[in-house]
């Protein structure tokens, strides 16, 4: 159990109020002025504050160190006590976040209430965070293909560091839990991660959702931002981001702090921030939508989250944990995955990357047929398949052409596939395919079917596409 801070400037209300928690079981610790009590806050954070509004010889009185601690350690409950307590008092303490408000001289059965009740909060509040935070690090970045093996390196390499990261890629390919990776190997695991969907706030409210508010009638209402304070926000499409609000951000990331709407007071936060994009950001200035300034501010890590079609050997695995996931949470059946529906996953376009696998496994398993093997025919597969599923319906396309010339497409299309399928790997390929590895080289070779490096990974492209990135001769000469 952690303990009770109790702040007075007379020792024998704080002595006397030790002594009724003690023979209670509470662990206590004491404080006369406001610079003991932030010296007890910051030394461990307390489970509650009893605290007098009014101390003599300190530079804060019970409210500035309410404000304070409601800023740096939102969750931790506040009981204000005061022998000169009126309405006014009690009504100010409580919009500025207090638990409670007991006036001296106290009946002790309504302290030992109070207390009893902003403890159980307290433990309450931490061990919802505990399960959310357990809920969190049990998911991970899976998979073995080197593309992915590329980003976890990357990403273990700045979660060592406070550098601001901007993460890449295409929708649905897990950017956000990349940024929670960050989060939760990084000396900030313990402190919130706070996600801000920048596409789906509305751009009036957008300064109000970040930094917080202040009216005569509600208060303090606190912001995403000062809700993240010791920790991690991550801004989603940081390219939605008004320009206005830009610009404010810009100031946050430079000093630290911000005003709420309609405040006058300077709120200081302690943030990393992680930010990602799908769109080019470099257009996005150009075209006058992003603030250069803001951009450099952000992009000091850049890091490309890799599609799913640049990581197809990682598809199993993938299927596999979300088939098992699905049990856990929604009670779906728990299904094997025959080799023909593995092998269909594997070939099939993506892209809604991970997000799309997970809609999709999730369907089949709804509709299913029975708790047998996933097969392929359940799957909404994107080519039409004749009614016995074993022959395809040529495309009009393809019916036009002569023998040779099908022939040389199919299977410049089949091996891409293939070879797209395990990673770019060739004796994989070849083995599957049923070829030797020197032949599937000649094939390729005469197909015009290249490998190139891109995410940590190989992927097979045809030679008129190649853009410039980097050939490994070895995998197609």
């Amino acid at each position: 159990m952690s303990s009770i801070l109790i702040v007075d400037d007379e020792k024998d209300i704080r002595e006397l109020i030790a002594d009724i928690l003690k023979d209670a079981n509470y662990p206590v610790r004491l404080a006369g002025t406001s610079d003991d009590c932030m010296a007890e806050i910051n030394l461990e954070p307390p489970s509650l504050i009893i605290l007098d509004i009014w101390l003599k010889d300190s530079r804060m009185d019970g409210i500035d160190i309410l404000k304070t601690v409601k800023r740096d350690n939102p969750d931790v409950p506040v009981v204000i006590i005061s022998g000169h307590g009126n309405i006014e008092i009690a009504v100010a303490a409580i919009k500025q976040g207090a638990y409670d408000f007991i006036e001296k001289p106290f009946n002790i059965d309504q302290l030992m209430v109070v207390v009893s009740r902003a403890m159980e909060t307290s433990r309450l509040r931490r061990e919802n965070f505990e399960l959310r935070r357990k809920d969190i690090t049990s998911g991970e970045i899976l998979g073995i293909s080197p593309a992915i093996k590329t980003l976890k390196a990357r990403l273990e390499k700045v979660t060592k560091s406070n550098g601001r990261v901007m993460l890449t890629g295409p929708a649905g390919s897990g950017k956000e839990m990349a940024a929670r990776f960050i989060h939760i190997n990084s000396s900030r695991a313990s402190a919130p991660f706070i996600s801000v969907a920048s596409a789906t706030i509305e751009p009036e409210r957008m300064e109000e959702v970040l930094f917080g508010r202040e009216t005569a009638d509600r208060g303090i209402e606190k912001g995403l931002l000062e809700q993240g304070h010791g920790g991690v926000v991550y801004f989603d499409e940081v390219a939605d981001m008004p320009l206005g609000t830009q610009s404010k951000i810009l100031r946050v990331l430079t000093e630290q702090q911000f005003t709420r709407v309609g405040g006058t007071d300077k709120v200081r936060v302690d943030l990393r921030v992680i930010s990602s994009t799908t769109r080019d950001l470099q257009l996005e200035i150009t075209a006058g939508r992003f603030r250069q300034e803001l951009y450099d501010r952000l992009n000091v890590v850049p890091i490309a989250v890799p599609s799913l079609e640049e990581r197809r050997e990682d598809i199993s695995e993938l299927t596999r944990y979300f088939i098992d996931l699905l049990h856990r949470t929604q009670g779906l059946p728990l299904r094997e995955l025959s080799e023909e529906a593995e092998a269909m996953l594997q070939t099939m376009p993506w892209p809604g990357n991970v997000r799309q696998l997970r809609n999709v496994i999730e369907r089949v398993l709804i509709l299913g047929e029975g708790a047998g093997p996933i097969e392929a025919r359940e799957l909404p597969v994107q080519e039409a398949l004749s009614g016995d599923g074993n022959s395809l319906v040529l495309g009009g396309a393809l019916a036009t052409l002569r023998l040779r010339e099908a022939r040389e497409v199919f299977e410049r299309e089949y091996l891409l596939t293939q070879v797209n399928r395990f990673g770019g790997n060739i004796s994989r390929t070849a083995s599957f395919v049923g070829m030797e590895r020197s032949a599937l080289h000649r094939k390729l070779k005469s197909l015009s079917v290249v490998t190139t490096v891109k995410s940590g990974g190989r992927m097979a492209r045809l030679e008129e596409d190649f853009d410039g990135i980097e050939t490994d001769e070895s995998e197609v000469m």
